[in-house]
């Protein structure tokens, strides 16, 4: 009998994460110079912040190229980023290869085709709620936000909980 989601989440040592879709909502602003504008969500970013304080180690994944995306990322304490992969599978292997991380520690969210193949990798592979319907059947956790809008907050949260880190995190800012 396989383990269910949650009990996958005790062994999550590391959350790689891929950009449009998940951190974002998926849509581009083009402005009239050509630069490509994203949202990203607040909550999201907290959470991931709170992770790197935790000792988790935080990835992140794509296949799209964006300097202001990794200027946001890095202010979270985010220092593996990969932008502008064209595969992801041998990104992955070499930061796992790099870092000593068993991939069935690795929780991976991904929304869309290009992720497909990597996500077969991983211990945990979860997708946003409106992932595409082929990274939906390979996912063992689809949360029940979109990309964008806390998909990545609820798997670190449930995360953190899970291992008992969630509120330990928050309480020891007060101690």
């Amino acid at each position: 009998m396989s383990k269910s989601y949650k009990e996958l989440m005790n062994d999550i040592t590391t959350f790689i994460f891929d950009v449009d879709g998940v951190l974002t909502d998926g849509t581009i602003h083009v402005t009239q110079t050509g630069e490509m504008l994203r949202h990203m969500n607040i909550r999201d970013g907290y959470a991931m912040k709170a992770a790197v304080e935790n000792g988790y180690t935080v990835c992140i994944i794509s296949g799209g190229s964006n300097e202001g995306v990794r200027i946001r990322l890095r202010n979270l304490g985010i220092t593996d980023i990969y932008l502008g992969v064209p595969d992801k599978v041998e990104t992955f292997d070499e930061f796992t290869d790099i870092y000593k991380i068993n991939p069935e520690n690795v929780l991976y969210m991904g929304d869309d085709i290009p992720d497909y193949h990597v996500m077969k990798l991983v211990g945990l592979p979860t997708c946003p709620q409106d992932a595409a319907p082929e990274i939906k059947e390979i996912s063992r956790y689809i949360s029940h936000k979109n990309g964008g809008k806390g998909a990545v907050r609820d798997v670190i949260e449930q995360v953190m909980k899970v291992q008992g880190k969630w509120m330990e995190h928050f309480d020891a800012q007060y101690d």
